[in-house]
């Protein structure tokens, strides 16, 4: 089974470089714009609630039902949502926790460690699912946070979790071995995708 691990396209607020978190923003017209059609069929795509995974779930697979995970949902950075590192160079609470390699709780937001948890128990139990039904692909349209912790814990060769950042419209491809995940709980890496005109897989 193939996994596909995809991130929404971009939104104004990826162009500002401020954090979205779970602000329901949508993708810009331009993010719209440049997503191409991931070329292949399926009945069903996962997604995050948030729109602008949606969006981009709808312009990559346009024919696919929509199931929405909740636990999907980018982390929650609490008071740190819709302002940019610049605006917050002066904020204690800020300089704490990028200090703390952005592990502690935002102040009004999640832990990255509750936000991993709650990301990989769902992923977990969706993989079982397609597992128990002989599922040919898996694909979920997220976020950036959802595919690091996914990767991080999941992913081999495994690498830090800010290492498993994607661009926007783009993500990553993981094959499923049976004995390999019930040995070590681990999925091989095998592509990075991208799905925004003009860059294609590599």
């Amino acid at each position: 089974m193939k996994i596909w691990l995809l991130r929404h396209g971009r939104t104004q607020y990826n162009d500002e470089r401020r954090y979205q978190g779970q602000l329901d923003i949508p993708l810009s017209p331009d993010g719209e714009a440049e997503l191409a059609g991931a070329g292949i069929s399926l009945e069903i795509v996962y997604v995050s609630p948030l729109q602008r995974a949606r969006q981009t779930a709808r312009k990559l697979f346009p024919d696919a039902r929509q199931a929405v995970v909740s636990d999907f949902a980018e982390m929650d950075f609490g008071a740190f949502d819709g302002r940019t590192a610049d605006e917050m160079a002066e904020d204690a609470d800020y300089r704490a926790w990028v200090a703390g390699n952005c592990c502690a709780q935002c102040p009004g937001g999640e832990s990255r460690a509750a936000f991993c948890e709650r990301t990989c128990a769902a992923f977990e139990a969706l993989l079982t699912k397609h597992i128990e039904c002989k599922a040919k692909i898996l694909v979920i349209v997220a976020h950036g946070g959802t595919m690091r912790a996914v990767m991080e814990r999941y992913a081999l060769p495994e690498k830090d979790y800010f290492e498993w950042m994607s661009g926007n419209g783009g993500g990553w491809a993981l094959d499923y071995d049976e004995a390999l995940w019930r040995e070590q709980r681990k999925l091989r890496f095998t592509e990075r995708l991208s799905f925004v005109r003009g860059e294609g897989a590599c």
